[in-house]
């Protein structure tokens, strides 16, 4: 795989394709007026083999490039496989933590609803102290009163 070789041409600054110029060199020099002769067989197997050898390090260069992309590719896409399934884990974590948590949380409103329940008979309980404890000032203050009696 040879480089093509650029040569320059004196009245422009840009280079020309090496087979370029075995083109411009059969064609009429204007200045003379001269025909110059039709190139060799050689000169055009020269020029085939210059294109072939270009063409061939194109296609390669190309088939080098789409390994290259093939290979990036594939690692993109696994990194994405990979990055799905930790997300997929993660997320299957999740809804099991907030199934547990929401189980935890039904427990406790019961509980809660079953303790409001049973304070409920605690509001009886404590109007019968309120009267128990009167009764008992009441003994109390009536006790005192004998006692003090001479």
């Amino acid at each position: 795989m040879e480089p093509e070789t650029l040569v320059s041409d004196p009245s422009s600054n840009q280079e020309t394709p090496r087979h370029h110029n075995l083109q411009s060199e059969n064609e009429e020099d204007v200045s003379t007026g001269e025909l110059k002769s039709a190139p060799s067989s050689s000169e055009i197997i020269k020029a085939i083999e210059v294109v072939e050898r270009d063409s061939t390090a194109i296609a390669e260069s190309f088939s080098s490039l789409f390994a290259s992309l093939r290979s990036s590719l594939s690692q993109v896409t696994g990194r994405s496989v990979d990055h799905l399934e930790c997300f997929n884990d993660a997320a299957g974590r999740l809804q099991e933590c907030t199934l547990d948590a929401a189980t935890k949380g039904n427990r406790y409103i019961n509980s809660c609803l079953r303790l409001n329940e049973e304070m409920k008979g605690m509001d009886i309980l404590a109007a019968q102290l309120k009267i128990l404890r009167r009764n008992v000032d009441a003994l109390d203050s009536n006790v005192n009163r004998l006692l003090r009696l001479p």
